[in-house]
Formats: structure tokens, sequence, C-alpha cells
């Protein structure tokens, strides 16, 4: 309603222009018309040696081709000389454009009503340069206001038609809009009761299209998302539930049964181990949900060799146990914005793992070098490497390549989950490549922050 009010008024000022500009136009040729008219005349007057009634008639009746209405000549004093009418011989002329015309203007004057335009116009008669009468001239045009009605109305009936037009424009526009933003609001209504496998089909290539688009877009990484959840919830039942099914049997055999001392022993250090495996994986679960909920962290910059060191040295008796070799080559030390728990984390993951998937004999390579603009660190094994299908989805959490493996090595499916997490958090980035049989090897990418080298 609005655009078409606006645009109602905007066609009501054009068709007033249009009005107004078309009979502008007729009053200019009019007025040059009768001023030329009144010109000739008081030229062919003002060169009479002697002038009444008698002589001025001798003139007008030799100019056939000017038809007006009515001619008044008069003198000086508004006196009407002759009057092509008869009626106003001798009388004073008392009209705005005679008076005018004797103080020497040449005056034009137009009035247009019902279909009908009259003119009137007067100019002085100069006798060697005095002004010695008026000529008065009177015009009434059936023709030409015909002309202008016609145009005018031409003018309003193209308006109508337009405003018509244009209000049946908008309100097959505002129909198919508002049939459309339906379906819109119909599809979100679907999608907010829960069924992300919704898309809305909206056809054309404008604005509701678009946004048609992008909730289809949100849709479905609202179901990748929802996918995700229900999966991690699965997962997570499911892990959680193996380790409280190991506890609930191995009590309930000590309950149930007449068992020596050292067979209970050996069930309650079962118990034991199952709470063990309970408690890491609560804590990573916990530590997994603590990075995810906090976006920005308060960093700190930090040398990342130091903390490599400490990794290593932590972890060396495991991997002794285990029949690993570590190697450190830590080319260039390199400052990063990390916290230094965070930074430990990920290291101790990538290197447990390292220990933890590698074969009897095998080596763990730890490499730290920098670039212009980044410090990367490279955690490589000799382990038998991960299956190329299976690269994709090692970041997933409580995936594991290994399953009967990783439970026999306390492994849950969460470390790479909460490594990527954090790296990403701290602005960095992590592959990793592996070949069947040859080994993994795991690269993270942090920016380099070398205050020294940004100082002036």
């Amino acid at each position: 309603m609005t655009y078409v009010i606006i645009t109602a008024f905007v066609l009501l000022i054009l068709n007033v222009y249009c009005s107004r500009g078309s009979q502008k136009l007729f009053y200019q040729s009019k007025e040059a018309s009768m001023i030329e008219k009144c010109l000739l005349a008081s030229d062919e007057i003002g060169s009479l040696e002697v002038i009444n009634t008698s002589t001025i008639s001798g003139v007008v009746a030799q100019m056939d081709s000017m038809k007006v209405s009515r001619l008044l000549v008069t003198d000086q004093a508004g006196v009407v000389l002759f009057d092509s009418w008869e009626e106003a011989v001798g009388q004073y002329a008392l009209l705005p454009e005679v008076l005018r015309a004797v103080e020497g203007n040449d005056v034009f004057s137009w009035q247009y009503h019902d279909g009908a335009m009259s003119s009137r116009a007067a100019t002085p008669i100069v006798f060697y340069g005095n002004i010695i009468g008026s000529v008065y001239m009177t015009e009434i045009d059936t023709a030409q206001g015909t002309l202008i009605h016609s145009i005018q109305t031409t003018i309003l009936q193209i308006t109508i038609i337009l405003e018509l037009a244009l209000l049946l424009f908008s309100v097959i526009y505002a129909r198919t809009y508002a049939s459309r933003m339906q379906k819109i609001m119909h599809s979100m209504r679907i999608i907010r009761n829960g069924d992300y496998t919704h898309k809305v089909s909206m056809g054309g290539n404008d604005e509701l299209s678009l946004l048609g688009t992008e909730i289809n877009d949100l849709t479905e990484r609202l179901h990748t998302s929802e996918q995700k959840r229900t999966r991690f919830v699965s997962d997570a039942s499911h892990e959680l539930k193996t380790p409280l099914a190991s506890i609930k049997l191995l009590s309930d055999s000590i309950l149930q049964n007449d068992m020596d001392l050292e067979t209970t022993r050996e069930f309650v250090g079962d118990i034991g181990d199952e709470a063990d495996r309970l408690n890491r994986m609560t804590e990573k679960l916990l530590s997994l949900t603590k990075v995810d909920g906090q976006e920005q962290v308060d960093s700190e910059i930090i040398n990342v060799a130091p903390t490599i060191h400490r990794v290593v040295r932590m972890l060396t008796p495991v991997a002794k146990k285990a029949q690993i070799t570590i190697e450190v080559d830590l080319q260039q030390d390199c400052p990063v914005l990390i916290l230094e728990d965070d930074l430990y984390q990920i290291v101790f993951n990538l290197v447990e793992n390292g220990i933890k998937y590698n074969t009897p004999g095998g080596k763990l390579f730890v490499t730290l070098c920098r670039t212009e603009d980044n410090c990367i660190l490279s955690v490589a094994d000799t382990g038998v490497g991960i299956p190329e299908d299976a690269l994709n989805h090692i970041f997933e959490r409580f995936y594991r390549v290994d399953k009967a493996r990783s439970r026999a090595s306390g492994g849950s499916g969460l470390g790479l989950a909460i490594v990527r997490a954090i790296v990403k958090r701290n602005r960095g980035e992590i592959s990793v490549e592996s070949k069947p049989q040859q080994g993994t090897t795991f690269t993270v990418t942090f920016p380099i922050f070398d205050t020294e080298a940004q100082e002036p």
C-alpha cells in the first residue's frame, strides 16, 4: 500500500506538470501570435496621417488575414476610436490591457475555461516616437481550447491506466511475495520441530531464493551438528557403559562366589583399572567440553622447545617400557602465542599416541623447525600407519582405527579431538600423513610471534 500511495503521488505530480507544461506551450504560442497581430495593426494605423473611425476602418478592412474576435483602437486618453463590434465608439475603454498599452507596454493575458481559450493583447500606437493610442484585440479560440482539453484528458487517462496497472502489478507481486514468504515460514516451522532434512525449494534468483539457499545451508549444518551430537552421545554412552559393565560384573562375581584372597585381590585390581579408565575418559570429556566452550583465552608468548623437552622427559620411561626410541631434533626454537598448558597437552597427546600405536623396537621422531612466519612441530612414528579411509575421521570424537588395540592401551578416541580443538583455538593448523606399515606423521603449525622482529 505504501508503494501504491507513493507511485500515485508521483503520477499525480507528473500529471499536473504535463498539464501545466502543455498550457504553457499554448500560452507562449498564442502570446507571440497575438502580440504580432497587435504590432502589425498598430504599425499600419500609426502610419496614417489622420486617425479616425473612417481611416481606421479602411486599414482594418485591408487586413483580412487578421481574424480576431474583437478589435478596439483607442486614443492616448483611452477613448475608443474604432470597435469591430461598433458598440463602444466614443466611450472610454477602461481595460487593464489598454491602460498599460497607452503607457508604452506590450500586454498579453490569457484564460482557459470550459474548453475555450480566451486571449487578450494590447500594444501602443507610436507616431514619430510619441504614443498616440493603443490597439486592443481579443480572441476566443475553441479549437486550441479543445486541443488543450484533449491533451489534458489523454494525460489523465494515461495516469489512471498507469496507476491501475501499477496497482494490479503490486497486488500480484504482493501475493506472490507473501506466498513465497509463507513457504519459507512453513519450512522454518518444520525445521524448528526438528526435521533438519527439510529443504526450502524457492526457485528463481531473487532475494527470497538467496534466503532459501542460506536457510538450506543452515539446516544442513544443523543436521550435521545434530548427527555429530547424536553420535557423540551414543559413543559416549557406549564407552562409559563398557567400564561400568565390567565393574558391575567383577563386583557381582566377588559377591556371588566364594573366592580365595588372591582371586579377590585380582578382581579388585581389575575394578580399580576400570575405574581409572572411566576416570580418564571423564577427564577427557570435561577437557573437550572446556575447549569447546572457551573461544578466547589469555595467551602468552612462550618458546616451544622447553615444553617439548619436558614432555619427552616425562614419557621416556613409558617409551622404554614399550621398546620405543624417541629422537628429538629441535633445529631452531620459536616463540608462539599460546597457553603453556595448551601447548603441553598438544605435545603430550601426540607423543603419547606415537608411543601407544608404534611397534616394539620402533622409533618416534619429534622435530621442531621454523620458517619465516610459522613454527612447525612434527611428530612421526614408525608404526603400522592409518588406513587411507580413516584419515578423514581420526579427529572425530570417539573414533578409533583399531578399537580392540585402543581399549587395550587405554585409549578413548578423544585425544586427537582435543588436540585439534586446542590447535584451532590458538590460531594453528594440524594435519596428518600416513602410509600403511610405514608410520604416521602429525604436523602442527603455529604463527610465530617474535616480539624482537616486530620492534622498530
